[in-house]
């Protein structure tokens, strides 16, 4: 779901503009991608340059981002081209008249969200992450996560935008876990991940994850009561929903957060009595026998909050 961020770069010093320039120069040449890679590079700067135009934008958005995997080195083209990231902030803003009320057609949907595909790509890259959140990009997004739609066009708009977010949250930085908790992230995801679908509560959950295993996200959640039962209230309320709609992948995420969320001793005594019964229960946490990695953590849970030793480790088996 996310893009892994492309290690193999080699121009990563202070000051490094020119090298930087030189190194999209060479590749556009094909010296670095040779006599295929010569055609992909061009192609890739002409999409570039038309998402600029608003008559060539639509096409552009397209098909740049079907091009995300297979040129590594997008991130920087799309950051540092002129005019580019403010043609893909305006297809963002465009549509912010149709989330009150409730308008967004399918099409409109779509075209955002390749616009959200690119940046998405910005936020995984090495070299554009931090300027990504020093311009505070992902503000624009937090509209969409508010909307409370659940029309396929809206559910699609949610899901793309917390691919970016999620992203950001992928690679391990504080200052990414900062950004994000500084500007309100986590009540937005709580919204998803009561009323979004179920690829979109997981993303959500996986980000609320990652926070959490962050020692700063982990003491902000917990630092008060409010917080800490807003996020042990969602996740008991969607686990009684995997009653209903098991989902194995989901269950893992929750299960994970509520073992980061046990670490902390004010939050341990209070998931004492708040942790939902089915996890305790073997047939419902049956469906975890093939992830022993996720019935690990279900048995260290049950121990940290003082369940007795049999029921963990018959969890655990």
């Amino acid at each position: 779901c996310f893009l892994e961020p492309n290690p193999s770069r080699t121009d990563r010093s202070e000051g490094g503009e020119g090298r930087r320039t030189a190194s999209m120069q060479k590749q556009a040449g094909g010296e670095s991608l040779g006599g295929e890679g010569d055609g992909v590079a061009a192609n890739v700067e002409q999409l570039v340059l038309e998402l600029t135009n608003p008559a060539t934008r639509e096409n552009a958005l397209l098909e740049l981002s079907k091009k995300r995997e297979t040129f590594p080195d997008l991130a920087p083209y799309l950051w540092h081209s002129f005019g580019t990231i403010s043609a893909l902030l305006q297809e963002i803003v465009s549509i912010y008249p149709m989330l009150n009320p409730p308008s967004l057609t399918a099409q409109a949907s779509n075209r955002v969200c390749n616009a959200l595909a690119l940046l998405q790509c910005v936020a995984s890259h090495y070299e554009t992450r931090g300027l990504f959140l020093k311009a505070h990009v992902p503000l624009f997004l937090y509209p969409f996560l508010n909307t409370m739609s659940r029309t396929r066009p809206f559910e699609y708009l949610r899901l793309t935008s917390l691919g970016v977010i999620g992203a950001l949250v992928k690679v391990d930085d504080t200052e990414v876990i900062n950004f994000l908790l500084s500007t309100e992230i986590i009540p937005l995801c709580l919204r998803t991940m009561e009323m979004g679908s179920e690829l979109s509560k997981t993303v959500a959950t996986f980000i609320v994850q990652k926070m959490l295993l962050d020692e700063v996200g982990l003491n902000y959640v917990c630092a008060t009561a409010a917080r800490f039962f807003a996020v042990s209230a969602v996740l008991g309320s969607m686990v009684q929903l995997l009653t209903e709609q098991p989902s194995v992948r989901l269950l893992k995420h929750i299960i994970r957060c509520y073992l980061r969320l046990s670490d902390n001793p004010r939050a341990r005594d209070a998931l004492k009595h708040c942790l939902p019964e089915q996890l305790r229960d073997l047939q419902f946490t049956s469906c975890l026998k093939d992830d022993l990695a996720t019935k690990r953590w279900l048995a260290q849970l049950l121990l940290n909050v003082g369940l007795s030793s049999t029921n963990a480790q018959q969890n655990a088996m």
